[in-house]
């Protein structure tokens, strides 16, 4: 079993940058891959990015692409995701996610094992 709890989230204004935090407890893996979604209000879950644990290798939606950057610190079980040029599009409940790597297929639906309970991100013009 992996425990997760997000972080970070908050109010801010377009244009603004807020860091989320995961943090990740209980049986732990260096074959794990360690994500984001977030979900507006009356909308799917959505993929965001994910790093792999071990290597580091990362992935982003388009949406986010070049605007969030997403790193994990291994001695303390973390993950990131640094939002910079925040829109109001942003806006959702942003959710970390651990699933276990079994090929190199980037998974984007919200079918992984492991789920946090989500922190508010909200965006204002």
């Amino acid at each position: 079993q992996v425990q997760l709890v997000e972080s970070g989230g908050g109010s801010v204004q377009a244009g603004d940058s807020l860091r989320l935090s995961c943090a990740a407890s209980g049986r732990f893996f260096s074959n794990y891959v360690v994500g984001w979604f977030r979900q507006a209000p009356g909308k799917e879950r959505v993929f965001v990015a994910q790093i792999r644990w071990n290597g580091g290798t990362t992935y982003y939606a388009d949406s986010v692409k070049g605007r969030f950057t997403i790193s994990r610190d291994n001695a303390k079980n973390t993950v990131s995701l640094q939002m910079n040029s925040l829109n109001p599009e942003d806006t959702a409940v942003y959710y970390c996610a651990v699933r276990t790597l079994r090929s190199t297929v980037v998974v984007t639906t919200p079918t992984w094992d492991y789920w946090g309970q989500g922190t508010q991100v909200t965006v204002s013009s």
